[in-house]
């Protein structure tokens, strides 16, 4: 069974997403189709590449990602496959990688330049149709990566900076990178990094002015309408008010400072 997922920011519900489909099952009308998100915020790069590296993974081996976040349609900037471990990526050259080759660098990348595997007609606006679907498709069906264009090396992609985490013995500084579809607050802290330290009340979780005490394991072990640090499904350490939206009660965004600091 082939699977292609799409991950846009198009939004639930555009017929952009429909397009998008209609082409691939055109060409391949038995491929599994999954929409991992078409949620993600208009243009942002930076929440696609996230969501890629979250979420790809647990796909099974040979699935092809298809990302559209391209806020560059139209102009030179390159139409990537590249394969990263058991997973295979269709997506600009725009940084929607960058996470993703921190964890493992691509075995390939191409330059999808062979106009034998796009549509007839291409928009300069929706290269995610005329381009990145009908090349998904045609992966699909067991093409070599070869035949779609000419072999580039991956020092060459576009890299996007993503912020460090400062760790010493008592202090560790990191940041917001996320707010989830509940409005908790993603950090770039990982749980490893709080291995060996105490998490119970002795440990202070600060962002923005606010603060709480401890690293619970469940939403469930305060009462609603606390301020709570707790491990996420994805091991980093995410902030929330418990039955509320921590983004929105708190005002907290993006790029906002976390300090972790035991007594």
């Amino acid at each position: 069974m082939s699977v292609i997922t799409l991950t846009t920011d198009f939004g639930v519900g555009s017929p952009y997403i429909a397009s998008i489909k209609g082409v691939i099952l055109s060409i391949n009308p038995a491929v599994t189709i999954v929409d991992i998100t078409h949620d993600i915020p208009s243009q942002d790069i930076r929440a696609g590449a996230i969501v890629l590296d979250d979420v790809t993974s647990r796909f099974p081996g040979g699935t092809i990602h298809v990302a559209v976040i391209d806020p560059g349609v139209g102009t030179d900037r390159k139409i990537l496959y590249a394969k990263i471990g058991q997973q295979c990526y269709v997506l600009p050259d725009n940084g929607l990688l960058s996470r993703l080759m921190r964890q493992a660098p691509p075995e390939r990348v191409i330059c999808l330049n062979n106009s034998e595997y796009w549509l007839p007609d291409v928009s300069q606006t929706f290269h995610g149709r005329d381009i990145m679907a009908p090349v998904a498709a045609h992966l699909s069906l067991g093409i070599d990566p070869k035949l779609l264009g000419d072999s580039i090396d991956k020092i060459d992609l576009d890299d996007l900076e993503w912020p460090d985490v400062n760790i010493t013995s008592r202090r560790i500084e990191g940041e917001v990178i996320e707010i989830d579809s509940f409005g908790n607050l993603i950090t770039n802290i990982k749980s490893p990094m709080l291995t060996g330290k105490p998490t119970d009340e002795r440990v202070c979780v600060v962002c923005s002015i606010y603060e709480t005490w401890g690293i619970f394991s469940a939403y469930a072990n305060r009462p609603r309408g606390t301020f709570i640090a707790l491990v996420d499904s994805a091991n980093r350490l995410e902030l929330a008010v418990v039955g509320d939206s921590a983004a929105e009660r708190l005002g907290i965004e993006v790029g906002m400072p976390v300090i972790v600091a035991w007594e």
